[in-house]
């Protein structure tokens, strides 16, 4: 991996799950941080992600946007890493499943958020009941979604599980915050933690 990826953030966005992906690789990246509002929206940025939003990665002419697709693409740049298990596998098709399973939850939860939950016949995620009971089925009693080491899919769903119950939108069940204790606690959460807090810091101070 000779390109150079660029980070396009901000300490207080969905950035910040991009950062810890980018702390597991072990890969060099530069980060650019833009605001909300201003840089964000800048003719600049919107050459890199005409949404205006962050995250977005740069790796030499390639560009990726999208918390869930820049994540997949960075586990593929590191294959010894093993954060991906391998291409036709079970444990792939599981990989695929659990970080494509995050649009529905996130769908749910902006929607308890603004009050406007769905017809389950329409809406993506059905009934809160039947999302809440999968995915708690799904991490009780386990470390890993697919297979028996830590990947990808893993690092994804402890992040947006983690953010929803922060934000009260997700109730705290013990399978969800075993799982989210377990997989936050790594060194490169850590790491990725840090340089987000002390950004955030310096924001404040600065404004």
């Amino acid at each position: 991996m000779t390109a150079p990826i660029t980070f396009y953030t901000h300490p207080m966005s969905r950035a910040r799950t991009v950062r810890w992906m980018l702390e597991e690789t072990g890969l060099p990246y530069d980060s650019v941080q833009l605001d909300y509002g201003t840089s964000m929206k800048a003719p600049e940025y919107r050459a890199i992600n005409p949404m205006g939003k962050v995250p977005a990665i740069k790796h030499g002419d390639v560009v990726v946007t999208e918390v869930a697709a820049i994540v997949m693409y960075l586990a593929d740049l590191v294959p010894e890493k093993h954060l991906a298990p391998p291409v036709g596998s079970p444990e792939r098709g599981a990989y695929y499943r659990w970080i494509a399973f995050m649009a529905p939850l996130e769908q749910l939860m902006m929607a308890k958020h603004t009050g406007a939950l769905g017809d389950p016949q329409s809406a993506g995620y059905g009934t809160e009941a039947d999302v809440l009971a999968t995915l708690e089925g799904a991490l009780k009693d386990r470390e890993h979604l697919p297979g028996n080491h830590f990947t990808a899919a893993d690092l994804l769903v402890a992040a947006y599980v983690g953010w929803y119950m922060q934000f009260k939108l997700l109730e705290a069940r013990p399978a969800f915050t075993r799982f989210v204790d377990l997989h936050q606690a790594r060194p490169a959460n850590l790491r990725s933690n840090a340089i987000d807090e002390k950004l955030i810091a310096e924001q404040q101070r600065a404004g």
